[in-house]
């Protein structure tokens, strides 16, 4: 579908102040500049997010391999929690690739009704990046809008964005990651059929299928919170291949302590508190065995922790 059409479709009850992005992850950075929208927005105009279901870089550079952060759907919940009323997603397609800066603009303002836009200082729209801050402020003048731009936010020196989180993720630092984001990271997915060893070794987990395209923790043990119909329960979880059984394929593995009915083809959350150790190879499953009973002793300590700051 065209830009026009879609943005067509829309149809806004009122004028709107507008930002564009992709807002994976809906971090720090991105709530940084959600305030600025919501608060130029009020009381008058509709706070708006025009959001790339997928991100820009798997149409322009298409063997790339994006892993996102957050699914379209949490994504979309995660910025109305932000205040923004109105959020229009769109599929980045090459067609889309190809509209000039111009008319993506003269499209926003004629479907839209957008009347302010906030960017960020390095944001561009259109093909190539034409329609940079300059560009806008000029466009703005000619069609009605104005421009904010909004500095971008920094957390220990550097500034919060998705590609930084990502690196995190892979490293397991979900500790930073949680800091970057405002927010625990989490994951779902299906429980699946797995190889049922965690079973005979007296800690039966539940084997997760994760939504395709997610960005996962490296390998590791990990001190998590189990989501189980809304009632979160206290869990371990284990990512990588089990070398200590010779397997090849990644595994997500989460046990949930005090918790005995079926998972299958349930689905599950994940919220990661804590990387506890890296993945090893053990001896025997015995060494396995008293090191699983550990990592669960560690983990307990981690989300009694965990708790206790929340509380305070």
């Amino acid at each position: 579908m065209k830009l026009q059409q879609c943005l067509a479709t829309v149809a806004p009850d009122r004028d709107t102040i507008v930002t564009v992005g992709v807002f994976d992850g809906v971090h720090q950075g991105h709530c940084h500049l959600l305030r600025r929208l919501v608060e130029l927005a009020h009381p008058q105009f509709l706070p708006t997010v025009l959001t790339f279901v997928n991100h820009p870089i798997t149409v322009l550079q298409p063997q790339s391999d994006v892993r996102y952060i957050t699914t379209p759907e949490e994504r979309v919940r995660l910025l109305k929690e932000q205040g923004v009323e109105l959020v229009v997603c769109l599929d980045f397609t090459q067609e889309l690739s190809q509209v000039t800066a111009d008319d993506f603009v003269s499209e926003m303002v004629s479907g839209l009704r957008m009347k302010g836009l906030v960017a960020g200082p390095d944001s561009a729209l259109g093909r190539d990046r034409q329609g940079d801050l300059d560009f806008l402020k000029r466009k703005g003048e000619e069609l009605g809008f104005w421009v904010d731009s909004v500095q971008p936010l920094e957390v220990d020196g550097d500034q919060v964005k998705s590609r930084r989180i990502r690196g995190n993720l892979a490293e397991g630092d979900v500790a930073t990651c949680a800091k970057l984001l405002g927010r625990k990271f989490s994951l779902d997915g299906i429980v699946v059929k797995g190889y049922q060893r965690g079973q005979t070794l007296g800690f039966p987990t539940a084997n997760l299928q994760p939504t395709p395209q997610m960005a996962l923790p490296g390998d590791g043990i990990y001190a998590t919170w189990a989501i189980i119909d809304g009632v979160r329960h206290p869990s371990a979880t284990s990512i990588g291949v089990r070398p200590t059984f010779n397997l090849s394929e990644r595994l997500i593995e989460v046990y949930v302590m005090d918790f005995d009915d079926d998972l299958y083809d349930k689905r599950l959350g994940v919220e990661f508190v804590s990387k506890l150790r890296d993945q090893e190879t053990f001896n025997s499953v015995d060494e396995l065995v008293v090191q699983i009973n550990q990592d669960v002793a560690d983990s307990r300590a981690a989300l009694n922790e965990d708790m206790e700051a929340g509380i305070a």
